[in-house]
């Protein structure tokens, strides 16, 4: 039982990830996961997990993506970055916004 248990633990500890899709229309989609593979495949199939702006805008793109922490540092980040206006998280994808800068200026 000790194994199951410790097992549960690493599971909570998963490392999070912000991610930014494009999709055909353009628009850029700002989410969070431990796994960005398996949620890029999901939004762009037809799961039933997949978000709902996603769907029908496809083909969709993962223009970036970063390993940010905890869930709880994901879940303030994609706020910040949801925040941003479109030119903005076009610099944070071309990488002349640094994603630790916004971390530190809420």
């Amino acid at each position: 039982m000790t194994e199951q248990r410790e097992g549960k633990c690493a599971s909570k500890d998963n490392k999070w990830s912000l991610y930014i899709i494009k999709t055909r229309l353009n628009t850029l989609y700002t989410g969070i996961s431990t796994d960005v593979d398996r949620r890029f495949k999901e939004h762009s199939g037809t799961s039933k997990r997949a978000a709902r702006y996603l769907r029908g805008k496809g083909p969709l793109e993962l223009v970036w993506h970063q390993a940010v922490g905890s869930k709880s540092d994901a879940l303030v980040l994609e706020y910040q970055v949801k925040k941003l206006n479109r030119r903005q998280k076009l610099s944070l994808i071309e990488g002349d916004i640094d994603l630790a800068a916004l971390s530190h200026s809420s």
